[in-house]
């Protein structure tokens, strides 16, 4: 089927909109009958029928206030059905589904035999004929039946106001939930789970019932999602003063799931791998992210259900929105230095690139082909940012009285970007009119500073100039708002101003001026990273670097002058045919080695500074990339810097390598940390396999194992695949684990790895109809093996080219998302464009090709 583009311009209110509607599910072993009952209002006095959105299920029968309508009463086409109607009227729509053959996972589809939903965006209508939109709020009461020794648990939306025994083994229940809602938040479970059970008392004294549902195998690894979604919900009442209202809050673990969890109104429908977690299986990274999703789908409850998107153009209303809280959840819990440092990394990674290519797309987009495709780093992350922002540029009281205020004022409503800035608006009476560009305009700023040292005077003088760079469809850029937080580093290391100042870049050039500034103090801006820009500093010197590497009370501004150091370094081995490490750098990882032993020392925020530049971050600016260079340059790095330090190196090692009962707190996590940054230095010589394995042996948690197999999985020694071999054995029948034995093998920067490839994806484990292992095989290679994805033969460009037709038919979104890890490619030499154009014509010379992957793919060839 083809889809035409939408536009927010063309928005309209819909014609008619549900009240309420009832929903039965028969569920039987070779289909499903659904039967909705709905009720529709007219909204358009000039409306002469109305338009349900469905597809993909056998229609049944269609009545109209109880008469069932023959066919040429009707009209039915690909995606919907036209009804004539010029009243108000009661709609009943009888259709199959057949969950079983929906592979898809959108709509109502069968996950290792659990019966599930997934709606966002628009794929209730795979479900049953409906107004599919985000502005036809309803009240939804669900019945399910199926049978009772397969399907014991049967959930849905809201509270459960009845259930009891059928005819031939078969039983029902009845969900009401009383608050209204779109049709994408609508959710059902059925299927043979167990669960564990908690509750929660609200600061208005509800006590919620909270269940989490897993299969019998996997439930005792539920309890830290247990933990985090109550202190998800004791921060939310503290932090927006928002409470839960319905009685009970469920979340269900599935095994098959394009995203890493749905919010659904009271039953979240998670992927298995944002939920399941003990120490033997998952490690500190799984256990953050776990704890950071939970709150983000919990979060939801109220910025994104109670209040909704009025058109999907608005995505980053709630999504934005809802990033920036989980994020500030997860600083409260842990490190806030660490906690930004992880985002910053994350956007330059993903969203920066995104910004500098043929996807770039405002985080309030224009228009959308197939609105699965816009689920992106942009809207989320860079959402996120703004949001962020926002309450820099108010402060955080003035923040809570706007949220507040956006909560109470459109409670039960479906909004836009523009009335959640406006009540920004109102709660201060802040201008937000040209802040509002942040909505429209794409492309990342680049911000260049020069500074000025006035001596008679001791003021200094920071010229600032920003840049929005042109983006597909987007030209002429206006000048945005760019919160620029600064201070001024002491020789000693102690900050110079009392408190943080802001500048606010407001036009193309500005200068600010700071006074009464010693002669020695030297510039840390764009703290805390205060704006999602690119900063050059042109007049920041080396040794401004290596001191704020070293001494910047600024986590984020020490973590960033590093990164800037390694790129410095590594760009000098690619382009200068350097290969030894100048002194202050040698003085700089020293002093780095050796403050991880100092008391009170942030080993967190020292293993992020003691790690080089991920390849992304490496590449972002540039043009005529090889990156089979930049992995060889990093790899050089830390070779020299392991033979400059390798008594060092390995003495902390033995020290960090005490730990002797896992724990996933913050001190623990942050000294197996630093040991993952020097197992990395270490990994470099051979010599030391037998100490890792030995290290593998003792580990007793997934953390210590992953570090160790990352560390040998590149070469071709005995003991990797000892390693490979033993770490399957111990771990076959947990797949999550075993996403992860695929995905270090994807990653292994090795000649082999083709093969690995080609033998991995006939693995006997290896499936295409399961999102977390395509994407544990194929989108670890494709992203996270930049020397051999982009193999100046094609070989890597060959995978991508063989997958995606089989793949697309399958799973349209997990293919299109696969398609833009070469989202970059404009930036690489001639010879990997052309082939990568000629890999993106055979692909899309595929007539059968998805909507969801044609548009990436048209998209990346424009760009």
């Amino acid at each position: 089927m083809t889809k035409t583009e939408k536009f927010r311009k063309d928005y309209m209110p819909p014609d008619f909109k549900a009240s309420d509607i009832h929903l039965t599910f028969q569920i039987f072993n070779d289909h499903t009958r659904v039967t909705s009952k709905t009720n529709y209002v007219r909204q358009n006095n000039q409306a002469a029928e109305i338009f349900l959105d469905g597809s993909h299920q056998n229609l049944i029968s269609v009545s109209v206030n109880n008469k069932i309508l023959s066919e040429g009463e009707y009209k039915k086409t690909d995606d919907g059905l036209k009804i004539p109607l010029t009243t108000d009227a009661t709609i009943e729509i009888i259709s199959d589904n057949h969950p079983a053959q929906n592979t898809s996972l959108e709509g109502l589809y069968q996950s290792n035999g659990i019966y599930c939903t997934q709606c966002e965006a628009e794929a209730f209508r795979k479900i049953t004929y409906f107004i599919d939109r985000p502005d036809n709020m309803c009240l939804f009461t669900t019945r399910i039946e199926a049978d009772k020794k397969s399907n014991p648990i049967l959930l849905s939306n809201g509270n459960l106001i009845d259930s009891g025994e059928l005819n031939n083994n078969r039983h029902f229940a009845v969900w009401h939930d009383p608050f209204p809602k779109p049709c994408y938040l609508f959710a059902l479970v059925a299927g043979d789970l167990e669960f564990i059970r908690d509750s929660f008392t609200t600061f208005k004294g509800l006590v919620v019932d909270l269940k989490i549902f897993a299969r019998k195998n996997e439930i005792d690894q539920c309890a830290w999602a247990m933990e985090s979604l109550k202190l998800s919900m004791a921060w939310d009442e503290k932090v927006y003063g928002r409470d839960y209202q319905h009685k009970q809050f469920n979340i269900v673990a599935v095994s098959d799931f394009n995203f890493g969890a749905m919010e659904n109104t009271s039953l979240n429908i998670f992927n298995s791998a944002c939920v399941l977690a003990k120490p033997e299986t998952a490690t500190d990274r799984d256990f953050m992210a776990i704890q950071a999703i939970i709150a983000h789908e919990y979060f939801h409850n109220w910025s994104g259900n109670r209040v909704t998107c009025r058109d999907w153009f608005q995505l980053s209303l709630k999504e934005g929105l809802t990033v920036f809280r989980d994020q500030e959840f997860t600083a409260d819990h842990y490190s806030q230095n660490v906690q930004r440092i992880d985002c910053v990394a994350q956007l330059r990674a993903r969203q920066f690139v995104e910004d500098a290519g043929p996807l770039a797309h405002p985080i309030r987009p224009d228009s959308y082909i197939e609105m699965n495709n816009f689920y992106t780093s942009t809207v989320y992350e860079k959402g996120a940012e703004v949001i962020r922002m926002m309450r820099t540029i108010i402060g955080n009281d003035n923040y809570r009285k706007a949220t507040d205020l956006y909560f109470d004022r459109h409670d039960g409503q479906a909004v836009t970007c523009d009335d959640f800035v406006q009540c920004m608006v109102d709660a201060t009476q802040e201008n937000f009119d040209q802040f509002k560009l942040w909505y429209a305009q794409a492309g990342t700023p680049q911000v260049t500073i020069e500074s000025h040292y006035d001596e008679a005077t001791k003021s200094l003088k920071i010229k600032a100039e920003q840049v929005i760079p042109e983006t597909p469809n987007q030209i002429n850029k206006l000048p945005m708002v760019i919160p620029l937080a600064t201070n001024l580093i002491a020789k000693n290391g102690a900050t110079i101003l009392p408190e943080d100042k802001l500048f606010i870049l407001r036009e193309q050039t500005e200068i600010f001026t700071i006074s009464n500034v010693p002669a020695d103090s030297t510039l840390s801006i764009l703290r805390g990273f205060s704006a999602p820009i690119i900063l050059h500093n042109k007049t920041q010197s080396d040794d401004d670097l290596y001191y704020l590497s070293m001494y910047d009370s600024d986590g984020f501004n020490r973590w960033d002058s590093a990164q800037k150091i390694y790129s410095h370094i590594i760009n000098s081995f690619i382009h200068d045919d350097v290969t030894t490490l100048p002194e202050c750098f040698k003085d700089f990882i020293d002093h780095i080695l050796s403050e991880t032993t100092k008391p009170g020392a942030d080993l967190a925020l020292l293993a992020r500074v003691l790690t080089q530049p991920d390849y992304t971050s490496l590449t972002l600016g540039k043009n005529n990339v090889t990156p089979a260079a930049i992995v060889i340059a990093g790899q050089c790095l830390n070779g020299l810097i392991y033979q400059a330090f390798s008594e060092k190196i390995l003495n902390l090692i033995d020290q960090f390598s005490d730990i002797t009962t896992y724990s996933p707190d913050t001190a623990s996590m942050a000294r197996r940390a630093i040991k993952r940054a020097l197992i990395k230095f270490a990994s470099v010589a051979s010599s030391n396999h037998d100490l890792f394995y030995n290290l593998y042996q003792n580990a007793n948690n997934m953390t210590d194992r992953m570090m160790i197999l990352g560390s040998i999985i590149d070469g071709t020694s005995e003991i990797r695949q000892k390693i490979l071999s033993e770490f399957y054995n111990s771990y076959k029948d947990y797949p999550l684990v075993i996403d992860k034995w695929f995905s270090a093998q994807a990653s292994a920067v090795r000649p082999e790895i083709f093969d690995d490839v080609k033998m991995l994806a006939a693995h006997s484990d290896f499936g295409l109809t399961n999102p977390n292992r395509v994407r544990s095989l194929y989108g670890a290679f494709f992203n996270n093996n930049p020397k051999y994805f982009y193999d100046e033969t094609g070989k890597g460009f060959k995978i991508l080219d063989n997958l995606i037709p089989t793949l697309d038919e399958i799973n349209p979104q997990t293919t299109a998302r696969l398609l833009t890890s070469v989202g970059a490619w404009h930036t690489l030499n001639p010879t990997l464009q052309n082939k990568i154009k000629e890999t993106l014509i055979t692909i899309l010379s595929n007539q059968n090709l998805s909507p969801n992957t044609r548009e990436i793919g048209e998209k990346l060839l424009r760009g």
